[in-house]
């Protein structure tokens, strides 16, 4: 097993920021039927094998499509550790960049953790374009040349997850070529806009078993905005490429509310009915805390929500000495593992009643967890990105857990909790949703 020091390298290489803009319930144009356009200049080939004591490296070369005359070009890589068989279904994590030996010994490590192969698929987006333009600044600038042009083809995130869509056709194809095994499903996963990426692409697309998306956490943006908005006092200036650009606030314009429809996982909610993952940090600069309260209901299909306590953007666990990346990493594999052999995840089902200046949780577990606990933060007003997170312990009887705790005398405080459980003797974590409670200061 990779120490976990090697592991905390996992995710501030991979965890880029994104941003998501939102449904207005109007006709949207059909991403579905975009991605399944035939494409001439769709191609991969393998250019070579590489062999380090950890397992095996497939390097291959994609192209995924041209794109407002622009050829898509990736790195598509695929790790198999020591002793693992490929099967039918394939772990596909879609990030940014190009190859490198760091991102294949992160791939072999994750794929170790997984006991299944690895595809890492680069490139999401292909950048810089548009005048140099990389990152959010890219898809904001796509927004807007669509809303100018009215032409379906301009938001980047339609090219983005049709590259997901042709990195499976490649993975496909060159597994029965070189394993002679018919991969069938993927269980795809990214993190902030490859995050997002990873939304629509189960949305659309058949194939996709199960999806794990991180740090995503503003589906739903019609309402996500304003609440962002109340929750900070301001718009955070993380997404200063949107709000530059008069994409925040939404406009209310026909054509806007199209783009939103278009772009919004909340939007294709009906299709998305797959096992799906959710992880969080607790103090992403980015999202309102309980951004998660505005969606969560409204998934169907099997659904669990991890929070990483005192972590931002990259999932990087404060500690009182370095960082961990603990929690992320072992679920994460876990939920691939249990995808992948078809035992059951745990089921857990919560209920959190607000009273007289009480929150009260109840949370109950099928199986119990090997351990649970509490975990509580304060701050002045409804913007938690600073605050501290601790611990508290907490009882499980029967598979149940119940605590509660009181409104501070003036500001506010959040609960969740967190339960601990085990696969192959790997410990992994799920939460439940959060509430906040109290009254901001003035």
């Amino acid at each position: 097993m990779p120490s976990r020091t090697s592991l905390l390298r996992w995710f501030p290489t991979l965890i880029a920021f994104a941003l998501l803009l939102s449904s207005g319930g109007v006709a949207r144009a059909d991403l579905a039927q975009y991605v399944k356009k035939a494409d001439p200049a769709f191609s991969w080939k393998l250019k070579k094998q590489l062999t380090p004591s950890a397992g095996t490296v497939y390097d291959l070369h994609l192209v995924s499509q041209k794109w407002q005359g622009i050829t898509w070009e990736h790195g598509l890589q695929v790790y198999v550790p020591k002793d693992v068989k490929p099967g039918a279904i394939l772990f596909l994590w879609n990030t940014g960049g190009k190859p490198s030996p760091k991102g294949a010994l992160l791939g072999l490590e994750m794929a170790q953790k997984m006991k299944a192969p690895v595809a890492f698929l680069y490139g999401i987006p292909n950048q810089p374009l548009l005048d140099g333009k990389t990152e959010d600044a890219l898809i904001a600038e796509t927004f807007v040349r669509y809303l100018k042009t009215k032409d379906e083809d301009w938001p980047l995130l339609f090219p983005m997850v049709n590259s997901v869509v042709k990195a499976m056709d490649a993975l496909q194809a060159f597994a029965r070529q070189e394993w002679n095994v018919e991969v069938k499903q993927f269980i795809v996963s990214g993190a902030s806009k490859r995050g997002w990426t990873t939304w629509l692409t189960g949305a659309v697309d058949p194939r996709v078993k199960a999806i794990a998306p991180l740090v995503i956490d503003t589906l739903n943006m019609r309402a996500q905005m304003p609440h962002q908005l109340a929750s900070f006092g301001h718009y955070s200036a993380m997404i200063r490429d949107y709000t530059k650009a008069g994409l925040v606030p939404m406009p209310k314009t026909a054509d806007a509310q199209k783009l939103w429809s278009m772009v919004d996982p909340w939007a294709y909610r009906a299709n998305l009915r797959m096992p799906k993952l959710i992880i969080n940090g607790t103090n992403d600069p980015y999202w309102a805390l309980d951004a998660v309260n505005l969606y969560w209901d409204d998934l169907q299909g099997p659904k669990w929500l991890l929070y990483v306590p005192n972590a931002g953007h990259n999932l990087q666990q404060k500690l009182d000495k370095g960082f961990d990346s603990t929690r992320v990493g072992n679920t994460l594999a876990a939920f691939t593992r249990h995808q992948m052999t078809g035992r059951p995840m745990p089921k857990v089902e919560w209920k959190m009643m607000k009273k007289d200046g009480t929150l009260r949780v109840t949370v109950r577990s099928s199986p119990a967890p090997k351990a649970a606990r509490w975990w509580v933060a304060d701050a002045s007003t409804k913007d938690f990105r600073k605050s501290k997170w601790t611990d508290r312990p907490a009882t499980v009887r029967d598979g149940t857990l119940v605590g509660q705790v009181g409104a501070p005398s003036r500001g506010c405080r959040a609960m969740f909790a967190e339960l601990e459980f085990e696969i192959d003797g790997m410990p992994y974590y799920l939460s439940t949703q959060l509430r906040i409670i109290g009254t901001p200061k003035k």
